[in-house]
């Protein structure tokens, strides 16, 4: 495994993040790994040597938090461990359950906390951005935190370079505490992120961690074109990835990935995964796995250069997106 700083904080992460949105319980979504099958995947990834692992509170509405929490202490070393939550999205009825609001903040962070069974959050991250919360309140309630010793950093996750922008220039003229990393949709299939929010990120020292950096599977190669619902559960059931990925032009970039993948006898994961790691202020792509087979795919993309030639062909076929993932 190799490792990076994350963003420009002195912290050291592994170059792959593992996504544990997939673990949690079946009962929020049928894909999710229930955690005695779960709890395989977290052994592979400490003995591989990552060391980085992001969940959310709303992930299975806390049960992955729980199950996170749990493998973590058996398999690792907390000390050696960056463990990554977030917190935006409902977790039950009421309206202080949700947003970015001081309230719902401090609260929602004690909430994890308690069910990562830590007593501090390496990485803390507002899953959304809330048109309804004063951003300087938000991130009061965050610096708190940080203060308090309950989050070591913050971070965010998908929203408009300009929010973005305007969260950093807060935080600098009241001293409080900043986002060091950015949790962004970026990959081979949606690059319009390098248009504004990546180049600010560069310029201001922010760590990126793309999330869906093989397109729900398409770029792995799991499915046969992009209206392809029966390569598995999640393909089947995932609504709002329906919506990311449904332009026909998208399928010249898989098959890109795909001559490549077969010219190197690799796996076409690893092609995608390489082709993320080249790029400026990405410290680790978050990766998803339901198998075995997907964790040992990602791990190999460590290890794998492209040359510019290949970085040309899988770059040439992309064509003007419009926004998504950001809500």
């Amino acid at each position: 495994m190799r490792f990076t700083s994350l963003g420009s904080t002195g912290m050291s992460v592994s170059r792959l993040c593992l996504g544990c949105m997939s673990y949690g319980t079946s009962a929020w979504r049928p894909w999710v790994l229930d955690e005695d099958a779960a709890r395989p995947f977290f052994r592979r990834a400490i003995e591989a040597g990552i060391n980085f692992f992001d969940t959310a509170d709303m992930y299975s509405l806390g049960v992955s938090e729980e199950v996170t929490g749990r493998a973590l202490r058996e398999f690792g070393r907390l000390e050696e461990l960056v463990i990554a939550t977030k917190v935006y999205w409902p977790m039950g009825e009421g309206p202080n359950l949700r947003g970015l609001s001081r309230k719902h903040v401090v609260q929602a962070c004690e909430a994890s906390l308690r069910r990562l069974g830590v007593e501090t959050i390496d990485l803390y991250q507002i899953h959304r951005f809330d048109a309804n919360t004063p951003i300087e309140e938000t991130l009061a309630a965050l610096d708190h935190l940080v203060q308090s010793g309950k989050v070591r950093y913050i971070g965010a996750s998908s929203g408009y370079a300009w929010q973005f922008a305007q969260a950093l220039s807060a935080s600098e003229r009241q001293g409080w505490a900043r986002f060091v990393t950015m949790q962004n949709h970026y990959n081979l299939l949606y690059r319009e992120e390098e248009r504004e929010m990546n180049p600010l990120c560069e310029k201001e020292g922010i760590g990126l961690m793309p999330w869906s950096p093989l397109a729900r599977g398409l770029l792995a190669g799991s499915r046969s074109g992009v209206a392809d619902r029966s390569a598995s559960t999640r393909a089947a059931t995932d609504a709002y990835g329906h919506t990311l990925y449904d332009d026909q032009s998208n399928w010249s970039i898989v098959d890109a990935v795909r001559d490549i993948a077969t010219a190197r006898r690799v796996p076409m994961a690893q092609v995608a995964l390489a082709w993320l790691l080249t790029k400026p202020a990405v410290a680790a792509p978050i990766v998803g796995a339901t198998t075995l087979s997907q964790l040992e795919d990602a791990l190999g993309a460590v290890e794998l250069a492209l040359t510019a030639e290949e970085i040309g062909r899988l770059e040439a076929p992309y064509r003007p997106q419009p926004v998504r993932g950001i809500l």
